[in-house]
This record gives C-alpha cells, structure tokens and sequence, in this order.
C-alpha cells in the first residue's frame, strides 16, 4: 500500500470513530485508534501513518511518537475536512 493511501484510509477511520471538539474539528484518541479491530487490520504501522499524516498536515497531535498504553489519551485532530 502507498503513504497516501494510507493517509486517505487513516482520515476515514478518523472520521468513522472521532467526534468533533469545540472548534467543529474531529479529534480521536490515539487508543480508540489503536484498540479498534478494523485499524488493526487496516494498518501494518499505525504510528507511521500518523507521521506521516502529520508531516502532510492532515492531523496534528502532541509528541513525535506515540506508543500504546502511554499514549492512549493523546487527542488526533483532523485538520482537513
């Protein structure tokens, strides 16, 4: 699969499991991401694709790299709509 696919996939699962925050923008944790069976199975490197998506600035989040357990309440902001 190539980045952008991936990406695209990415804004999709953003848009199915996030709910939209104060300023109108969807936002996810990043362990709803990660627990959720149809993203485990979709991506082989979740915390890739997220670099990537954020390199593009299509999602913002805090911190470089996010690991499971440590991370999971960390908010996943789509920029785009």
């Amino acid at each position: 699969m190539n980045v952008e696919h991936e990406i695209n996939l990415l804004v999709e699962e953003i848009r199915r499991l996030g709910t939209k925050n104060a300023d109108g923008k969807l936002s996810v944790k990043f362990g709803v991401l990660f627990a959720d069976e149809k993203c485990a199975n979709l991506f082989e490197a979740l915390v890739g694709t997220l670099k990537a998506a954020k390199r593009r600035k299509i999602v913002t989040y805090s911190g470089e790299l996010l690991l499971q357990g440590v991370h999971d309440n960390v908010d996943i902001l789509l920029l785009q709509d």
